[in-house]
């Protein structure tokens, strides 16, 4: 009974790794570099993501509210657009928090913002608001540019279009990306376990020949398998964690105009991703070697 201790099965999978560790090292290594390209691609889309989305252009529409309105219409205004089943979000800019902003963004020429203030001000309050789908935004306008004291819309479709198109090109590269990744991996561990099972082949008849379960016979592989892509997990992810840091320095350092999400936000999510990745390929890298090469 002692031969079904977990930790059995366990030794027998590192057992293995050793026996065969030329193509154990290959395996972890290709895989690795697998994962490694496969992250940084996942946080390059995830930079431009942020970066577009920094442009406040993405999917933004300015409203222009008539200036005659009083702050009850301003406010029925508002709850007409939480209303609208497209759109994300509301922020509300009145006249005076707009004199406000240009004042310091011409900060050198504040004083020239003095003779806007108070009824002199010729801002108008406005809303921005954000909506959830792009091919929907025209309707939008539309019905934004039918509320009664709203005087201008102003949708950049074009732009937003473009950025969604980029989106969605890069998305479906990152999706193709993963599957080659993902079929390369799983070939070279499939290869592994196909020496690691015919190397103990003579052990394997003699297990079948007293009685051993499938089971009993097939798990020390999967867990071959999952060590492998477990152990390639946390190569990848400290290789990965050294080559974001050190560009996430010069782009701090260095290249301000560009934001990058800082690896302390985002590293558990990394390792969960490469220890999760890995692990998963391992095991079904083992299991497909398993049923073309161990006979029932």
């Amino acid at each position: 009974m002692s031969r079904y201790n977990p930790f059995y099965f366990i030794g027998q999978a590192f057992k293995s790794l050793w026996r065969n560790s030329v193509m154990t090292i290959a395996s972890i290594l290709i895989l690795a570099s697998c994962l490694v390209v496969l992250g940084s691609f996942a946080l390059l889309v995830a930079d431009l993501n942020l970066n577009l989305g920094e442009l406040g252009l993405m999917n933004e529409i300015a409203i222009y509210l008539d200036p005659e309105l009083d702050d009850a219409q301003v406010e029925e205004i508002g709850k007409t657009l939480e209303s609208m089943s497209n759109v994300d979000t509301i922020t509300f800019i009145s006249k005076e928090e707009g004199l406000e902003e240009m004042r310091q963004d011409y900060a050198e020429y504040s004083d020239l913002f003095v003779i806007a203030e108070g009824e002199a001000n010729p801002l108008p309050d406005m809303f921005y608001i954000t909506y959830a789908d792009v091919t929907k935004a025209t309707t939008l306008e539309y019905q934004l540019s039918e509320i009664e004291g709203i005087s201008k819309v102003i949708l950049r479709l074009d732009l937003a279009m473009q950025i969604e198109s980029f989106k969605s090109g890069m998305t479906l590269v990152f999706t193709w990306f993963l599957a080659l990744l993902f079929v390369v991996s799983i070939f070279v561990i499939i290869n592994t376990i196909k020496i690691a099972v015919h190397s103990r082949r003579n052990e394997i008849n003699v297990m079948r020949y007293i009685g051993a379960t499938r089971t009993f016979i097939v798990t020390p592989f999967i867990l071959e398998g999952a060590l492998i892509g477990l152990f390639s997990g946390t190569i990848a992810y400290l290789v990965e964690w050294y080559l974001y840091t050190y560009i996430e320095q010069i782009v701090v350092s260095e290249i301000r105009m560009i934001e990058v999400y800082l690896f302390s936000e985002v590293w558990q999510y990394v390792l969960a991703g490469f220890l999760l990745i890995g692990t998963l390929t391992g095991a079904i890298g083992s299991s497909i070697s398993l049923r073309r090469n161990l006979n029932a």
